[in-house]
């Protein structure tokens, strides 16, 4: 049977690409693509209760990710960090980062209740 024809249920190997049928693809098709929908939610979890707003699912280069971190924090005047993907704000500020975003012209949802 062709390769194609099978699908994998569990692998502990790395995905490997359908066309080019390697690992660090070279034909472009698995390239960088957004997670899912962009979110914009709450995280108190590992962190000793405190409150975090967090960002996910940002199809963006890390250098664009930098730069948009960077308008945020002044845009909220609080603390933030990158942590793979990921936009990380000290504190509540899901309502802010929603219009923030919308004026970007990104599209997010607010995740949690």
């Amino acid at each position: 049977m062709p390769r194609d024809s099978f699908k994998t249920v569990y692998s502990t190997e790395k995905p490997v690409c359908r066309k080019c049928g390697r690992v660090d693809c070279i034909c472009g098709q698995n390239g960088p693509a957004a997670s899912g929908p962009i979110r914009v939610g709450r995280e108190t979890k590992g962190r000793k209760g405190a409150g975090v707003t967090v960002v996910t699912g940002l199809p963006l280069p890390e250098a664009e990710l930098k730069a948009l971190l960077s308008d945020c924090k002044k845009r909220l005047g609080c603390g933030g960090t990158l942590r793979n993907g990921v936009l990380e704000f000290q504190g509540e500020h899901r309502d802010t980062l929603l219009a923030f975003l919308k004026d970007r012209g990104i599209s997010a949802k607010k995740s949690g209740s």
